[in-house]
């Protein structure tokens, strides 16, 4: 936990931002904290641009991301940042998922990326694994949470995308014998690694709506 950043708790009790520009990731976060009273808001609700990308590591981007979007808004800030780490790659692409190649790639760009550098490696050397950590900033500290998928990196991509996770399509999970797109909701609720990250952050959800 990180020092408090100031603004008044009074003003900013019930409501919580979302700093993201994915209008998904936003729905995704109000049905995941609809349990909570808390009045979800987006960057783009507020008009805040998005921050420069200037973290190292998934951790650092997220607090960076909570921070800057606190300060500007003044209302407690939920970010999460992760991306797909590849064992055969050395953990590439990692911070850089999204821009693998120097500038954001399209879903398929990603995709063919992916079956490009990985072409030829063998079975036992395509593990991977997609990391996400959450940072929630608030009028008490900065809070952290992290959470993955684990899989394998199939020979060959689902002919199924899901707009804005093209790294779903290229992911096998072997205990469920399918790619990670093709999960069923019961399944994807199970290995639903936001979610799971979420969960951990409940008793500083609690207190922000008090």
């Amino acid at each position: 936990m990180l020092g408090a950043i100031g603004a008044s708790p009074k003003t900013i009790m019930k409501k919580l931002l979302i700093g993201t520009g994915n209008p998904s990731k936003v729905n995704s976060y109000k049905t995941m904290l609809k349990n909570y009273n808390l009045e979800i808001v987006s960057a783009k609700d507020l008009n805040i641009p998005a921050p420069e990308e200037k973290g190292n590591t998934f951790e650092e981007e997220a607090i960076n991301k909570a921070k800057y979007y606190f300060e500007k808004s003044g209302v407690p800030t939920l970010v999460d940042d992760g991306g797909m780490e590849i064992e055969a790659l050395g953990g590439e692409p990692g911070i850089k998922s999204h821009r693998w190649l120097g500038r954001t790639m399209s879903d398929d760009e990603i995709i063919s990326e992916v079956m490009k550098r990985m072409k030829d490696v063998p079975a036992e050397q395509r593990a991977c694994k997609f990391s996400i950590v959450l940072a929630l900033a608030t009028p008490f500290g900065i809070f952290t949470s992290h959470g993955g998928i684990e899989g394998v990196i199939a020979e060959k991509p689902s002919e199924k995308i899901i707009p804005h996770y093209p790294y779903r399509s290229v992911t096998y999970l072997p205990n469920y014998k399918k790619y990670w797109c093709e999960l069923n909701e019961e399944e994807s609720t199970i290995m639903d690694h936001r979610k799971h990250a979420l969960e951990k952050l409940e008793d500083v959800f609690k207190e922000l709506t008090k």
